[in-house]
């Protein structure tokens, strides 16, 4: 066993406490140095978070002999580009979401993976979230009988409570993240569907900008046809009124339903037999059992949670969806 010793390119928001901490609180795993362009951020980082190294330059952190793994957390437009760097010079890479751009670019770094014969994860982390594994307990015990139908509404106002609060808003620039909040929010959505039903067989879908309100389209609908025939319908819409918001995936089955949030801490399901409402806390840093699975596969003790492959498959759907 070696020790993953970590260096974060892209210390912002989703690093304070959704992953950062975790690095140093997984076995075999360490963080010893982050990045940002503005070295006055990276160095109040590192000081916040006791990490021993901090640099505004990438290249300057990939080029740390001590760091043997690298975490990209910077808005999707950098995502492949550092990627690619990562991985010619032999690092292990763990990418945010959505992995990139677009399905063209996932390609490219899938081929780029597969010529360097690296080891390249991406971070759907809901996989190992104890909510969703057991919703997947229930569908693989057969509790709603056979999936018939799932139906996905993600409608939020102009400004969703689910998205951190920035100044310049880069999710909503589609040079920056890949369309708006649609790209930021549902590959999480996304990945869980293909988590749970496997293959698509073929998908096809919409987007408009409704209000406006910014360079992003707002209001996206998608359907999946799965190999196993479960079809899919997903609305996402983010101009609706505050009273209006709702997070809903239902999953329709020959003796019941199953209904969760994506982003909320329950599950109520019900079958021929019995109803019943389960309640979760989340993990203080909720990608904390991802990045320890991540660790063990780095260290060849198992499978890849989340491969580059399905990444490519969720990106063309979002394509599909979104009609790039």
């Amino acid at each position: 066993m070696k020790t993953i010793v970590w260096g974060i390119i892209g210390c912002g928001d989703v690093t304070e406490k959704k992953s950062g901490p975790a690095f140093n609180k997984v076995p075999d795993s360490r963080l010893a140095a982050v990045m940002r362009r503005d070295a006055a951020k990276a160095e109040d980082y590192a000081r916040r978070h006791g990490v021993p190294k901090w640099y505004n330059d990438a290249d300057a952190l990939l080029n740390d002999a001590e760091v043997n793994a690298v975490y990209i957390a910077t808005p999707p437009s950098s995502h492949l580009p550092y990627a690619l760097e990562a991985l010619k010079k032999g690092h292990y890479v763990y990418v945010e979401k959505p992995v990139t751009l677009n399905a063209a670019e996932a390609k490219a770094m899938a081929d780029a993976a597969s010529k360097a014969n690296g080891k390249l994860v991406i971070a759907h982390y809901r996989r190992r979230v104890p909510l969703f594994l057991r919703v997947k307990q229930l569908l693989d015990e057969g509790v709603v009988g056979e999936v018939r139908t799932v139906q996905l509404r993600m409608w939020q106002s102009r400004k969703p409570a689910l998205v951190a609060n920035v100044a310049d808003n880069w999710r909503v620039n589609p040079e920056l993240s890949g369309g708006g909040y649609f790209h930021d929010l549902a590959p999480h959505q996304l990945d869980l569907m293909l988590y749970y039903f496997g293959e698509p067989e073929k998908y096809s879908g919409y987007s408009l900008n409704q209000s406006a309100a910014t360079p992003a389209d707002d209001h996206v609908c998608g359907t999946i046809l799965f190999k196993n025939n479960v079809v899919f319908n997903g609305s996402w819409c983010f101009n609706v009124g505050d009273e209006e918001q709702v997070d809903s995936i239902e999953i329709i089955g020959t003796r019941g339903r199953i209904t969760f949030a994506c982003f909320g801490n329950y599950i109520k399901w019900h079958s021929d037999r019995q109803h019943q409402t389960e309640e979760f806390v989340h993990p203080e840093h909720i990608q904390q059992p991802m990045i320890a699975d991540i660790v063990r596969y780095f260290n060849g003790e198992t499978t890849n949670p989340c491969t580059i492959e399905e990444a490519v498959t969720l990106m063309k759907i979002m394509d599909a969806f979104t009609g790039k």
